[in-house]
């Protein structure tokens, strides 16, 4: 199997429904010789910042100097930025080995996308031998498919309404699929602010005897005079920090991941933290490129995956922060299982011009019925473009010198605009 047929057999795997369950997965792993067993993990869950949070503890363990896997959903572009060692993504070859040694193993099984996916990241970690694994869970906690390890620590990031018709209707109810990552004496770092959420947390961590830490409570990361960023840990004081990251909301991405590393063997080093926090990168999240030239053109482009109310409430923070005297010229589209309606109202006001489009997925929701969800006064403004390229070719007409393209509302149209504007991450 070579990589072009390792990646047909995955898409063909896009047929198969999601899966919530570890007793497929666990088995499976056995069978695959359970070498991940042996790795340090940390395990992320949580509605959004998971992937901030893995970009950030990436960069201040490598900075440490350790060897530290990444696996993150979903990608861009190329299904490979899902796996990464420090600074490296998976090569092409070792994609195909590991893949043509799972179907083997299956020996015609039936097995999903996702679960396919992290059990090529275990492989791929062990036989690397990783000093650690950083784990992001693909949706939920309690059932998926990477809970299957146990790990050094575990953080969850925060708690919203999204994906409720796999993960509940509440608060209360999704906080309990994501708690479902704490294991038996693990320690816990928790960004959950919602109250409901937050209690289910705790009562799930004293269940296990894990032991919880809150931000705002025993650590936070905020603007002090005279010193900076400053780091208030468990333990540790940092002052004289910055982030690469863009946004507020990266201050307890940042505080998240900080935390986390205070409670691993490495420990937290405040120069480390300072350097570390400094090389971030994490693309297609409040991504900006100034003077980005296409087709001849050169504008100012802003790319964001915000796909939900709390992600479009952070992006909207940060254009009245950094952008707000900047005519906003809006690329949007969404998923159709998602609440785009209030998402759509909410970033339109901010948009002189909307265009309105659909990347190449069966999930994406009609730019049509996209264009009908937009308040009745908003829609003279909005226009319909039918694929990213169309829409991407619209906006740098449209936008003038000063003015800014935000390309937002799902990370496949995110995913698809990088491609074309930049290029890809992974070089496929």
């Amino acid at each position: 199997m070579n990589y072009p047929e390792a990646l047909s057999f995955l898409d063909s795997l896009q047929m198969f429904k999601i899966k919530l369950g570890l007793e497929s997965m666990t088995r499976f792993m056995e069978r695959l010789g359970a070498s991940h067993r042996r790795l340090a993990y940390i395990h992320l869950a949580g509605t959004n910042g998971k992937g901030s949070v893995a970009a950030t503890l990436l960069a201040l363990l490598v900075r440490a100097g350790f060897r530290v896997g990444c696996y993150t959903s979903p990608h861009l572009s190329s299904v490979r930025e899902r796996f990464r060692i420090n600074g490296d993504y998976i090569g092409q070859e070792d994609f195909a080995r590991h893949a043509r040694r799972i179907v083997e193993v299956l020996a015609g099984e039936q097995i999903t996308y996702f679960e396919f996916t992290t059990a090529l990241a275990l492989l791929w970690f062990a036989e690397r031998e990783v000093d650690y694994a950083i784990l992001e869970t693909g949706m939920g906690g309690r059932l998926d498919a990477t809970n299957i390890v146990t790990p050094r620590v575990a953080v969850i990031t925060n708690v919203e309404l999204d994906h409720q018709a796999y993960l509940g209707v509440t608060h209360a109810a999704i906080a309990g699929e994501k708690a479902g990552i704490i294991k038996l004496g693990v320690p816990v770092v928790s960004g959950a602010r919602e109250p409901s959420a937050d209690q289910v947390i705790g009562e799930t961590a004293a269940e296990q005897g894990a032991s919880l830490f809150r931000l705002g409570r025993d650590f936070r990361l905020k603007e002090e005079p005279g010193a900076g960023l400053v780091y208030a840990g468990l333990k540790a004081r940092c002052p004289g920090l910055s982030l690469a990251l863009r946004g507020a909301h990266q201050l307890e991405n940042a505080a998240l991941a900080l935390a986390a590393l205070e409670l691993l063997e490495a420990g937290l080093d405040c120069q480390v933290a300072r350097e570390g926090l400094r090389q971030v990168r994490w693309p297609g999240r409040l991504e900006y490129f100034p003077d980005l030239i296409w087709r001849g053109r050169k504008r100012d482009v802003l790319l964001d995956g915000a796909h939900n109310p709390a992600g479009v409430e952070s992006l909207l923070a940060a254009l009245r922060a950094d952008f707000a005297d900047r005519r906003l010229i809006l690329v949007w589209a969404s998923m159709a299982d998602k609440d785009f309606a209030s998402c759509l109202a909410a970033m339109a006001g901010q948009g002189q011009r909307i265009i309105l489009t659909r990347p190449e997925s069966l999930r994406s929701a009609p730019p049509e019925q996209l264009r009908l969800a937009l308040p009745e006064s908003l829609r003279e403004r909005a226009v319909v473009a039918p694929g990213v390229e169309e829409a991407l070719a619209l906006a740098y007409g449209l936008a003038g010198e000063g003015e800014l393209i935000c390309v937002a509302g799902s990370l496949y149209l995110v995913g698809k605009a990088r491609a074309l504007l930049a290029g890809e991450l992974a070089g496929d």
